[in-house]
């Protein structure tokens, strides 16, 4: 096998990050995506391109906070392993996006398949799997129930402590996660610390209690730089049982489609049987899977 060349693009040879086969639908998935052109990087052997991969982060943002689009042709999982490894940055997360239903689509099945061992090789690790959803408005808004009162609360102590309540029983995994590296304090800021990264305002933040005034939870109205999302929603330990996150959800759909931004974007883990039951009724489709990694070294320092 002749030797690899990889190199980093910039304004003149962006084009070349282009010269890939995309079994996954890549370029549909991040077509709206703005990178930039010296956070994409290419492996090139013979004069083929045989493994891609582009780092993102938001405008304001001086270093890249995820590689989101990565690619290896067939038998080249080595070439896409050396292109993350030789890397100027190391980025502590990798997301693979297939569209749903991959599993069953066997070209499909095998592009997940070589981009997964080219990333473990590299030294990632899988995270968790989850679902993407984006709520369009010929689905209807969701009904209301009617049973919270929503409310903004300025006070980033206030939304500290429920965040803590919340993930002190929890299905999500990165949430867990933080939770295995530093406690609930620690879950609790790094989702205060993507809240406050959003574009979107501030005072979008809500909290919502019962009718007797007691708490139930929050919900997260965002933008991100991609458009509108479900930033976040959680329900207290105590207050579960009785469906409330889908009252909060069709409260953020509500208020998401007020702004006048069309399209909601929402994830969840495809673990969290519950949310996922909740994205259904209230008229979110899956349209795509994340299969989400975690750099080996950054999970052994904690």
């Amino acid at each position: 096998m002749t030797s690899l060349v990889v190199r980093t693009l910039d304004e003149s040879s962006a084009h070349l990050f282009d010269t890939m086969p995309d079994p996954l639908g890549f370029g549909d998935r991040h077509r709206s995506t703005r990178y930039r052109p010296d956070w994409r990087r290419i492996a090139v052997r013979d004069g083929r391109t045989v493994a891609r991969a582009a780092w993102w982060g938001g405008p304001e943002d001086s270093q890249p906070l995820v590689i989101n689009w990565f690619d290896v042709a067939e038998g080249e999982e080595e070439a896409g392993a050396a292109l993350l490894r030789t890397a100027p940055w190391r980025t502590d997360e990798l997301e693979i996006d297939p569209p749903s239903g991959w599993r069953t689509d066997p070209r499909q099945r095998a592009a997940v398949a070589a981009r997964t061992a080219a990333a473990r090789a590299a030294g990632y690790v899988p995270l968790v799997e989850r679902f993407l959803y984006r709520w369009t408005p010929d689905r209807g808004l969701p009904p209301r129930p009617g049973r919270l009162l929503f409310s903004a609360e300025p006070d980033d102590t206030v939304f500290f402590d429920l965040l803590r309540r919340i993930h002190s029983v929890t299905l999500d995994a990165h949430a867990r996660r933080a939770i295995e590296q530093g406690g609930a304090d620690r879950a609790a800021q790094q989702e205060l610390d993507v809240f406050r990264w959003f574009p979107s305002p501030r005072d979008w933040w809500q909290i919502a209690r019962t009718a007797e005034g007691e708490t139930v939870g929050i919900h997260i109205p965002a933008r991100n730089p991609a458009g509108p999302c479900v930033g976040f929603v959680g329900v207290l330990p105590e207050q579960r049982g009785h469906g409330y996150a889908y009252d909060l959800l069709a409260e953020c759909t509500h208020f998401l489609a007020a702004q006048g931004g069309g399209a909601i974007a929402a994830a969840t883990d495809r673990t969290n049987f519950p949310m996922a039951a909740h994205f259904t009724k209230a008229g979110y489709p899956v349209v795509r899977e994340r299969i989400n990694f975690w750099s080996a070294s950054a999970a052994a320092a904690g």
